[in-house]
C-alpha cells in the first residue's frame, strides 16, 4: 500500500507516462525475501521475531541505495535500453504475464487454495473446478460474466457507460458477501455432503483501526549497507528492477489507444526517486506495473493524472474506511484480475504474430513459454535469443547484427547497407536522427541496398518518422519494395534474395 501511495505521486510529479500506474514488483518479491533471508529473518516461520524486522530494515536500507542507482541511470539517459527489446518479445511477455494472473487468481475467484508455478496450477484446473466452494465461486463466476458483459451493454446502452464494470462487480459482490455472512467466525455450510469453510480468509485483509496503517511504518537500518552481502542485494535490485520498469513502461506505451511516447528517463527517475521514498518508511520496490495499468487502460484513463488518483484513494480508503474494505471480498477482486489476464493474453494476439511473419510468431510463443517455465526476464532473454536464432537462419550474420552502415549520398540520401535488424536498431536510430536534425529538407531513408531488415526495425522506424513528421525535419523510408516481405502484412520483415 505504501509503494503504490507513493508511486502515485512520483508518478504523477516526474513521468510523463499517460497511462503507467507505479505499484509494487511482484517479480521483486523473490528478491526481496532472500534478501531478508541472507540478513537473518525467516518471515512467517515460527512466527515474527525481532531477527525478521531487523532483516526487512536492512532489506529498506538495500532498496534505498538500488533507488539511488536508478535515479543515477535516469540521469544517465539510460532509458534508450528500452529500445533494444523485438516488438513481439515485448508482446509475448505481456501475453505471459496475463496467462499467469489468470492461472493465479482464478482459483481465488472459484474459492480454492493453491500453490504452485504457472505450469502447476495449469495441470490442476481439472480439480480447482472439482473442489470449487460453490457460494465462493458463485460470487467469482458472476464477477466474471459482469466484468464482461458490462462493457457490452455499456455500448448498447449508452447510460450504463457512466458505471465502470468493477464497480459493478463490488455493488453485486459486497451485498452477497454480507448476506451469505462471509467472515463471520466459524461460518460453514453443507452441500452435497461436503462442508465449506466462509470466514475471513475469504475477504480483504486490511488495517482493523482508522489510520492503523501508518502503525506499519518501518525505517531502514542503513548500518546494513556496512555488510559487503548488501551489495551483492542493491545490485539485484537495480538491474532486475529497471528492466523490468522499462520492459513494463515500454509495454505500456504500446497500450495507450492515443499512441503516445513515454520519455524513458523520466520514467525511471520516477521510479527511483519512488522507490527511495517507499523504502523510507516500509514499502517494497516499485516498477511501472502492468496489472494496474492495463486495467487504467481498461476503465478510459486518459492522462498521468490517474496515477496520482490511484494513490489518493488507496490512502483514503486504507487510512480512514478499513472494515468498508474488509467486507470485499477476495473473489471478486480476483474476478477482476481474471479479466485483465484475458485481455493480455487474447488469441488474437497469436494470430496476429502470426500474420506479421512466422519469425514473429517464434519470438512471441518462446518468450510466453520460457516466462511460464523461468521467469520474466530469463523468459524475455529466450524469446530474444529465438529472434536472434530467427536472423541466423534467414543468413544474418552475428557481426551484421551488431553493426548497422548507413552511407550518405551527393543527394543527401542516407542509404542502409547490411542487416538491420533490433540489435542494432540503437545506433542505427541514433544515425538517422542525427541526419534528419542536419538536413535541409526530409531526409530520405533508402533501404534497397540492405540484406534484411526485421519487423521491429520497420515498425519503430515508421513511428520515428511520424514522430519527426509532427516535430521537425520529416523523415521518409524507401527502398523496401525491392526486398522480398516474409509475410503480407506490411511491416513484415524482408530479404533480400540471393542474386537479387
Amino acid at each position: 500500500m505504501f509503494t503504490a501511495i507513493v508511486g502515485g505521486v512520483a508518478g504523477f510529479t516526474i513521468s510523463n507516462s499517460a497511462l503507467a500506474i507505479k505499484g509494487p514488483a511482484a517479480g521483486l518479491i523473490v528478491i526481496v525475501a532472500g534478501c531478508v533471508a541472507d540478513f537473518g529473518g525467516d518471515g512467517a516461520i515460527g512466527g515474527f521475531s525481532a531477527a525478521d524486522l531487523d532483516a526487512y530494515r536492512a532489506a529498506l536500507a538495500i532498496g534505498f541505495a538500488a533507488a539511488g542507482l536508478q535515479v543515477v541511470f535516469a540521469l544517465s539517459r539510460g532509458g534508450v535500453l528500452a529500445e533494444f527489446f523485438p516488438s513481439w518479445v515485448v508482446h509475448g511477455m505481456l501475453a505471459a504475464i496475463g496467462v499467469i494472473i489468470v492461472l493465479k487468481q482464478l482459483p481465488i475467484a472459484l474459492g480454492v487454495e493453491v500453490a504452485g508455478e504457472p505450469l502447476e496450477i495449469l495441470l490442476e484446473v481439472p480439480a480447482i473446478i472439482s473442489h470449487t466452494n460453490p457460494a465462493i465461486g458463485l460470487i467469482g463466476v458472476v464477477s466474471i460474466g459482469l466484468m464482461l458483459g458490462w462493457p457490452i451493454a455499456a455500448r448498447r446502452v449508452r447510460a450504463l457507460d457512466a458505471v465502470p464494470a468493477p464497480a459493478v462487480v463490488l455493488l453485486f459482490a459486497v451485498p452477497v458477501s454480507v448476506l451469505m455472512g462471509i467472515g463471520d467466525e466459524g461460518r460453514a455450510y453443507t452441500l452435497g455432503g461436503h462442508e465449506y469453510a466462509l470466514d475471513e480468509s475469504f475477504l480483504i485483509v486490511v488495517p482493523e483501526r482508522v489510520f492503523g496503517m501508518f502503525e506499519a511504518v518501518t525505517t531502514p537500518d542503513f548500518s546494513a549497507l556496512s555488510v559487503p552481502v548488501a551489495w551483492k542485494w542493491v545490485a539485484m535490485f537495480f538491474l532486475i528492477g529497471s528492466l523490468e520498469s522499462l520492459l513494463s513502461a515500454k509495454a505500456i506505451e504500446r497500450l495507450d489507444p492515443l499512441g503516445r511516447r513515454t520519455d524513458l528517463d523520466r520514467d525511471m527517475l520516477a521510479v527511483g526517486v519512488g522507490n527511495a521514498a517507499a523504502s523510507m518508511v516500509g514499502g517494497l520496490p516499485m516498477i511501472s506495473e502492468i496489472v494496474r495499468s492495463r486495467a487504467n487502460v481498461d476503465e478510459g484513463a486518459r492522462t498521468r493524472a490517474a496515477n496520482l488518483w490511484h494513490g489518493v484513494f488507496l490512502l483514503a480508503c486504507v487510512a480512514m474506511i478499513p472494515m468498508v474494505l474488509h467486507l470485499i471480498p477476495l473473489a471478486a477482486l480476483a474476478a477482476m484480475l481474471v479479466v485483465v489476464g484475458l485481455r493480455l493474453a487474447h488469441p488474437r494476439e497469436a494470430l496476429h504474430a502470426w500474420r506479421v511473419g512466422r519469425e514473429q510468431f517464434i519470438a512471441f510463443g518462446a518468450t510466453i513459454i520460457g516466462v511460464l517455465l523461468t521467469d520474466l526476464l530469463i523468459g524475455v532473454a529466450i524469446g530474444i535469443a529465438a529472434k536472434i536464432v530467427t536472423h541466423l537462419a534467414h543468413g544474418v550474420s552475428i557481426p551484421a547484427m551488431l553493426r548497422c552502415p548507413v552511407e550518405i549520398g551527393d543527394d543527401g540520401t542516407a542509404r542502409v547497407r547490411g542487416a538491420a535488424v533490433f540489435t542494432n536498431w540503437i545506433p542505427l536510430r541514433r544515425r538517422i536522427a542525427a541526419l534528419s536534425r542536419e538536413a535541409d529538407g526530409s531526409l530520405v531513408v533508402d533501404f534497397s541496398g540492405a540484406s534484411f531488415v526485421d519487423h521491429t526495425t520497420i515498425e519503430k522506424l515508421e513511428a520515428f518518422a511520424a514522430r519527426r513528421e509532427a516535430d521537425g525535419p520529416s523523415v521518409r523510408i524507401e527502398g523496401l519494395e525491392a526486398l522480398r516481405p516474409l509475410a503480407e502484412h506490411p511491416l513484415a520483415a524482408r530479404i533480400r534474395d540471393r542474386g537479387a
